[in-house]
């Protein structure tokens, strides 16, 4: 029988050394599992890169462990609300690039970003009646966005 994310979650984090509790949320019809520790620092990493490969890692173990015939659930893992947070305010600053385009409509492209950052940006485009989203094709782990009014 297969582990719950919850359980995977804890298991590699026990092997890892941290005590945690964590929560589970639904948002959005999203599985969010809410970890709470003594050393916040030292899970979430520099620019958020241990908590970007703790996330990669548990999504691959529940894609790997899911019958083929059945999608994996794609859960997002977050440390004492770090990662809402941070969301919040890159998606205001990526408004401010979209209002530009609303007003100009010359195209924008954003910083180069993450594949977490770019679902982000294309989630919240995705049914905008004025603007679409783009990034280019390929296997690069960092990619830029380029928002645009629609044609």
């Amino acid at each position: 029988m297969s582990q719950s994310p919850r359980e995977i979650l804890e298991t590699l984090l026990g092997h890892l050394g941290f005590f945690v509790e964590i929560e589970e949320e639904l948002r959005d019809g999203h599985l969010i599992l809410q970890i709470r520790t003594n050393e916040p620092e030292r899970l979430i990493g520099r620019r958020d890169e241990n908590l970007e490969s703790l996330q990669f890692m548990l999504n691959r173990i529940l894609l790997a462990q899911s019958p083929s015939d059945q999608k994996a659930p794609r859960v997002i893992v977050d440390v004492e609300y770090h990662r809402s947070i941070r969301d919040r305010s890159f998606l205001e600053r990526i408004s401010l690039l979209a209002n530009a385009v609303r007003e100009n409509g010359r195209p924008v492209e954003t910083e180069p970003l993450n594949s977490y950052d770019r679902r982000l940006v294309h989630n919240a485009y995705r049914d905008d009646q004025d603007l679409m989203t783009t990034s280019p094709e390929g296997m690069d782990k960092i990619k830029r966005i380029t928002i645009k009014r629609r044609e």
